[in-house]
């Protein structure tokens, strides 16, 4: 058998191995009883390394995917039909700028990063029988690729088939099946002021809605102040959602505008382009971009591109003959220090200077501490921008008044700070019921702060949050669990009404009578065992069909749509479409929900697999579509009759910030990648019941938990 010694040799120049092994000797992993690793090092830089050693150990695949994804190198993995991927990624990221960012990151950050890199590093020397797709060696300004963990990316926004279509591109040999509508994608932050509270002390839900194994659940600890504990998204090294011993932070998705299109005039003159910008000519900015990808017998080969950039963006498509230019936030420096300093806050004051970096463009902020201040955040990356225009469409490039007017102020910002309600929250939806009647109004502030409106969730949770003043770390979990659908509350009506409306004859007034005698008594509420919940949802998806595309053509909100706009028959044909699915698919149309609403694990594959035939456990939430709070997003595979679960609630926790921060938490499956680890699946029960494990915070919590103590390497 090769030592250590000869494989860290094999893996790594020689002059490494002294320094990482010095580096391992400084760090130590506990894992605990659910596979959860305690990291603590010396340094934050210590701890750093040994929580992406850690990370790497679950899911290796997950963190290399990631970066592959922030990279722009997802094609050398997977082939030449992601080559418009990684091309969008290179339209801002490319090494020679990340190397420059490296360069000028403060000395501190660059201490993280590479202790970040000889993390990854290290792994990979210690455990040869990993193989990378494409990124064998981790350099440290590769961590500046990936700064925030949120879901989705703002350059996302960025339309694949577009950028295709204005660089060159073929359009795809087989187009993409239509796989449906998306699962809403989101999160839920509820915050709780000590006078609301039974113990007097502030509370803090956690509950991303994200796809399913997106975060690792860790705790970072070093003797330099550092005690994080929480989420982190595969790769990186800060703790996105979670908690230390005085504060607690939790980030749903914004529905803030900051991301732009600019339609740009172009002129051509011999062989230079320029656009239009008030009187002058200004050149367009070309530059080379360079994607290899991998070809089919497992070789490499490449494609090169001219792209072409304004002072407003790069040029991602082509519109009516204008250029679009595309404009989002590109702070790589300091969106990593954000994202790493706010764990280091004791307080609100401290955790709202970091906030001063302005980094963070795509996250609402739910906050809590020990002295018990709660707060609502709006993001803080918000062009300042001209309200005559509508920034929602293309705006005139050649118009400096439509350029962006530097960033806007904290203080001008749709904040709320410890409101005398006692609670704040948010849904994903406008920060404008953020705190009940306390919440920011929306007349005072640009029609840019807020594209989402008010959802379903956000009438839910004002619902349970409202009139409660004895709030406990359990009643805030039963909160988050609350099986009430607010969106089937209005809308089943409706549906009953058109019912009693037909005439006596009308074929569907038999073959509907049981079902409507099923919903007319309905609580609408989810359950196991609830017969009316399958019901309701298979006939608000038919509904949603009908309804989506002339919701979105008359500017109107989907629930209104389907609740005013659509037809008695409609609602009746979609209830009559919904019944003989059901029929088909499970032979009767009243069916127990969690006969059809499963979780299942049954590979660590980034795209699961799914079979009725393997096993698997009822999930009694529904998707976050119809208001529940606990958010299960699922649907019905190829081979498959039962529905099964991607995405919605993922990390979950609830924080008590009494005189000793302490939490319960959830994660589904579990915190291994690897389906032969016995943390594969443990949680899976516990998930789907809300059923938390209580978090091992403090060291004395651990004794009695501890599966494993070691350094890496060992």
């Amino acid at each position: 058998m090769l030592t250590l010694a000869l494989l860290l040799a094999a893996a790594a120049p020689q002059s490494d191995l002294a320094r990482l092994q010095a580096e391992a000797a400084h760090v130590t992993i506990t894992r605990d009883d659910w596979g959860i690793a305690h990291v603590r090092g010396r340094s934050d830089a210590d701890a750093v390394f040994g929580a992406i050693y850690a990370q790497a150990e679950d899911d290796f695949n997950r963190v290399e995917r990631n970066y592959l994804i922030a990279l722009g190198r997802q094609a050398e993995a997977d082939g030449e039909e992601k080559i418009w991927d990684d091309l969008r990624a290179r339209l801002y990221v490319d090494e020679a700028t990340l190397r420059a960012a490296y360069a000028r990151s403060p000395k501190p950050m660059q201490a993280l990063m590479n202790a970040w890199a000889d993390g990854l590093n290290y792994y990979l020397a210690t455990h040869p029988e990993v193989k990378p797709k494409a990124i064998a060696r981790f350099e440290p300004w590769m961590a500046l690729s990936f700064t925030e963990g949120s879901i989705g990316g703002d350059i996302e926004r960025i339309d694949l088939d577009q950028l295709r279509a204005f660089y060159g591109g073929k359009p795809p040999a087989i187009a993409q099946a239509d796989t449906g509508e998306k699962e809403p994608s989101g999160s839920n932050g509820f915050a709780i002021a000590p006078a609301l509270s039974a113990d007097g002390h502030a509370l803090l839900l956690i509950n991303p809605h994200t796809s399913f194994f997106f975060r690792s659940e860790l705790q970072m600890t070093s003797d330099e102040g550092l005690n994080a504990y929480g989420a982190s998204t595969w790769g990186q090294f800060f703790i996105y959602q979670g908690f230390n011993p005085h504060i607690g932070w939790m980030h749903t998705s914004s529905g803030v505008d900051v991301v732009d299109e600019f339609a740009e005039t172009i002129e051509r003159k011999g062989s230079r382009l320029f656009y239009r910008y008030g009187g002058q000519l200004r050149p367009v900015e070309t530059r080379v971009i360079t994607v290899r990808y991998r070809t089919p017998d497992g070789g490499t080969a490449a494609r090169s591109f001219t792209t072409y950039r304004t002072h407003h963006g790069p040029i991602v498509r082509d519109a009516k003959g204008k250029w679009i230019a595309f404009a989002m936030m590109f702070k790589p420096v300091e969106a990593l220090q954000q994202s790493w300093l706010r764990t280091k806050a004791d307080d609100f004051a401290s955790f709202l200077q970091i906030a001063e970096l302005k980094a963070n463009s795509s996250n609402n902020t739910i906050f809590a501490d020990d002295k018990g201040e709660i707060a609502y955040l709006h993001p803080q990356f918000v062009p300042m921008r001209d309200n005559r225009f509508d920034y929602t469409k293309p705006v005139d490039g050649s118009d400096p008044a439509t350029d962006w007017k530097g960033l806007t102020p904290l203080a001008q910002l749709p904040h709320v700070v410890s409101p005398p309600n006692g609670w704040v929250m948010n849904t994903n939806n406008w920060p404008y019921s953020a705190a009940g009647e306390n919440s920011p109004r929306q007349a005072d502030f640009p029609r840019y702060m807020d594209t989402f409106g008010e959802n379903p969730r956000g009438i839910h949770a004002t619902m349970l949050l409202k009139d409660r003043r004895d709030f406990t770390l359990p009643l805030l979990l039963d909160s988050a669990f609350d099986s009430y659908l607010p969106a089937f509350a209005r809308l089943i009506p409706t549906l009953v009404q058109a019912y009693d409306g037909l005439p006596a004859g009308d074929p569907l007034k038999a073959k509907l009578k049981g079902q409507i005698a099923l919903l007319r008594t309905w609580d609408y509420r989810w359950g196991i065992a609830s017969q009316p919940t399958s019901l309701a949802v298979f006939w608000g998806e038919a509904l949603w069909k009908d309804a989506k595309a002339p919701a979105e053509a008359e500017g109107v909100n989907i629930y209104d749509f389907m609740a005013d706009r659509t037809t008695p028959k409609q609602k009746l044909q979609a209830l009559a479409e919904a019944s003989d699915q059901l029929e088909r698919d499970f032979g009767h149309w009243g069916v127990a929900w969690g006969e059809i609403n499963r979780f299942q694990r049954l590979t660590g594959d980034i795209v699961q697999p799914f079979n009725d035939k393997a096993p698997s456990i009822p999930v009694p939430f529904t998707s976050s579509r119809w208001g529940s709070l606990a958010s299960f997003g699922a649907k019905a595979y190829p081979g498959t009759k039962r529905w099964y679960g991607t995405s919605g609630n993922s990390f979950v926790a609830v924080i008590d910030f009494g005189p000793k921060v302490r939490a319960r938490a959830i994660t589904a499956g579990g915190e291994s990648g690897h389906p032969e680890s016995p943390h594969f699946n443990d949680e899976a029960e516990r998930y789907t019941t809300g059923n938390f494990r209580e978090v091992y915070f403090w060291p004395d919590q651990l004794k009695g938990h501890t599966e494993r103590v070691y350094r890496p390497g060992e």
